[in-house]
């Protein structure tokens, strides 16, 4: 196997008219979606896309996922280009991509014109009109190998611009083999898509999907405010499978909603993105003693996830949720340097295997600093990612996380370059000086200025040029900031001080 196509065509032919998705909008079946998809790689096939990006302008839904595969069809890769983003942000992934093409619908047709300028725009519903061209999609896919991309993510990037992280077949293939049959997600299952389209935490529940031919349904993302409505959906649903944030996890049991109504079908809860707080955990699994919890750690670099720990419900984890131990055909490498930790040290956490991204598009630079070859094998080339993640192994032989080595974080489940932050901050008329720091219990950013703008203005600034999970959640204004002994900046003292 070497396409993840195969995923869709094989589910088609077994599953024909099986719900594929569904979403407030629209309903397709395996067999409906794989023709739609390939009428949209034919239509993409007329112009050269292959191992090029093709922009995606569109809330996450049925549609979207239809040209993502139409994308893979015509061997391109895919990007969401994430409506909720600030103008600015999206024009910046622009940028970096350089695209010539962007599908879109028309409730954002306006928007992706304005952002793409001279590149074409394409609606989704017309491409899917076109009749199929069964040659030139047959041509495309004898030329596609498996390293070829399949998507990009943005992520945060601290020299101010977002970083697409390329991701291939193989990286894909490689994991979701995996995960499906670690995790019994089979045909009868029906997974809860929580995370944006351009979160890697989607790409587990795309291709889980596809792969078993299970039923994905898409979570409109304003449901994520009112969560009794969340409850409805989850139950009306049956759904069974939580590929989730923490943050979305707990956004129900902060506000008690399992209280109100227990979605009974569901038997998997697999969470991501930072440190799930005990109290919540306990929360879920009191209300699902049935169901089976399970850690997740990896960075968007790796393919979603390299670690998982499947929670012990008689454990109390005294001593922290464990992130645990590799997934097959993934190895971690925990660094002091050059050499391995030893026991009980903390080193980062780096990772080696056939899920490694293939890099950053367009950035070289920023490539070569985080996959670098092994130092510890000087036998031939290969290279590992270096997360920035601190851990050590516990006693019980399981990994455990321990913080970041620089100013990157998890908030809201997204990763963060604190500089980034600080960077756009430092840009607005009225702030001479800014520095942010995380508390990561309390899961609050804070960012102090030195400058003539106040608070509210500053918010609202922000609030229009940064994704809101950058946006800091306490904005304090300072005379000066207290300084190291070494005349740096003390982020410790201000931590202390917040």
């Amino acid at each position: 196997m070497r396409n993840v196509l195969e995923y869709l065509e094989e589910s088609a032919s077994r599953l024909p008219q099986k719900t594929a998705v569904r979403d407030s909008a629209a309903e397709y079946s395996f067999i409906e979606l794989l023709d739609k998809s390939r009428r949209i790689g034919s239509a993409l096939s007329a112009w050269d896309v292959v191992r090029r990006p093709v922009a995606v302008m569109m809330d996450k839904g049925a549609a979207a996922l239809s040209a993502f595969f139409g994308i893979a069809y015509a061997g391109g890769f895919y990007v969401l280009m994430n409506p909720d983003l600030p103008k600015s942000r999206l024009m910046q992934i622009r940028e970096v991509l350089c695209s010539d093409y962007v599908i879109t619908d028309e409730t954002h047709k306006e928007a992706a014109e304005a952002i793409f300028g001279s590149a074409a725009v394409l609606d989704v519903a017309d491409l899917a009109k076109t009749e199929h061209n069964e040659k030139a999609l047959l041509e495309i896919r004898e030329r596609m190998i498996d390293t070829d991309p399949l998507y990009a993510n943005f992520t945060s990037g601290s020299t101010g611009v977002p970083k697409g992280v390329v991701v291939s077949h193989r990286s894909v293939i490689d994991f979701i083999n995996v995960f499906t049959e670690l995790f019994s997600i089979g045909e009868d299952d029906i997974i809860a898509n929580q995370a944006p389209f351009d979160f890697d935490v989607s790409v587990k529940d795309i291709y889980s999907a596809m792969k078993v031919g299970a039923t994905l349904v898409v979570v409109e993302k304003q449901l994520f405010s009112r969560p009794t409505e969340l409850i409805d959906c989850l139950c009306e649903n049956n759904v069974t499978t939580m590929i989730w944030a923490v943050s979305a996890l707990c956004l129900i049991s902060t506000f008690h909603g399992l209280d109100y109504k227990v979605p009974k079908t569901v038997n998997k809860v697999l969470f991501s993105g930072e440190v799930m707080p005990a109290k919540h955990l306990k929360e879920w699994m009191s209300h699902l003693p049935e169901a089976t919890f399970v850690n997740l750690y990896g960075p968007t670099e790796i393919t979603c996830n390299c670690t998982y720990h499947i929670i012990n419900p008689s454990s109390e984890y005294k001593g922290g949720i464990p992130i645990g131990k590799p997934f097959p055909n993934e190895q971690i490498l925990l660094l002091c340097g050059d050499r391995l930790a030893e026991a009980g040290e903390e080193g980062e956490i780096c990772v080696r295997g056939t899920a490694l991204a293939l890099g950053y598009y367009n950035a070289p630079e920023q490539t070569a600093k985080a996959f670098t070859p092994d130092p510890t094998n000087p036998y031939y080339p290969e290279l590992i990612y270096h997360t920035g993640d601190l851990g050590r192994y516990g006693e019980d032989g399981e990994l455990y996380f321990c913080g970041r080595k620089d100013f990157q974080i998890k908030h809201m489940g997204h990763r963060i370059e604190l500089e980034e932050v600080e960077l756009a901050i430092s840009a607005v008329p009225g702030v001479e000086r800014c520095v942010c720091v995380f508390d990561e219990q309390r899961q609050k950013l804070y960012g102090f200025y030195i400058g003539s703008i106040e608070k509210r203005e500053l918010h609202i600034k922000l609030r229009e040029s940064l994704p809101i999970f950058m946006v800091p959640g306490a904005l304090r204004k300072v005379e000066e900031f207290p300084l190291t002994k070494n005349g740096k900046t003390d982020r410790k003292k201000l931590f202390e001080e917040k």
